[in-house]
């Protein structure tokens, strides 16, 4: 078993930056088509299904602004609360796609979001979501 071992009988003091968690973020991310009002999330990983999540909220009317500080941090905005397509072609890029279907459903009345692409550690169902 891997384990820490401390010697001294000294406090331990110090910072430890914890880094933000993209399986926090996708669903927080998802979660601001609920309400017209800025949203910022911090903390935000700058990674590939980040990117996604941001180009498929952009096509859903969502805006942006990233301050790359650290902790990184997102600034979301609604420029268009009327679109509720969200396309395959952009869904497909990751399984959180399908995060939006509850909070466009909630915001909009209607909500339709193509199934989410293959995953590569097999099936996931998405009958959760639904």
């Amino acid at each position: 078993m891997d384990a820490f071992q401390i010697n001294g009988g000294k406090p331990l003091r110090g910072t430890v930056r914890i880094n933000g968690s993209k399986n926090a973020s996708l669903p927080l991310m998802a979660a601001s088509l609920l309400t017209t009002e800025p949203v910022t999330l911090n903390g935000v990983p700058d990674l590939s299904d980040i990117r996604a999540m941001q180009e498929l909220l952009g096509s859903l009317g969502l805006g942006f602004s990233v301050n790359d500080a650290q902790p990184r941090s997102l600034a979301i905005t609604t420029d268009d609360a009327s679109p509720t397509l969200a396309h395959y072609d952009i869904v497909r890029k990751m399984r959180a796609g399908i995060c939006v279907l509850g909070p466009l459903l909630a915001a909009r009345g209607e909500a339709r979001v193509s199934l989410p692409g293959g995953c590569a550690i097999g099936d996931r169902p998405v009958d959760l979501h639904i």
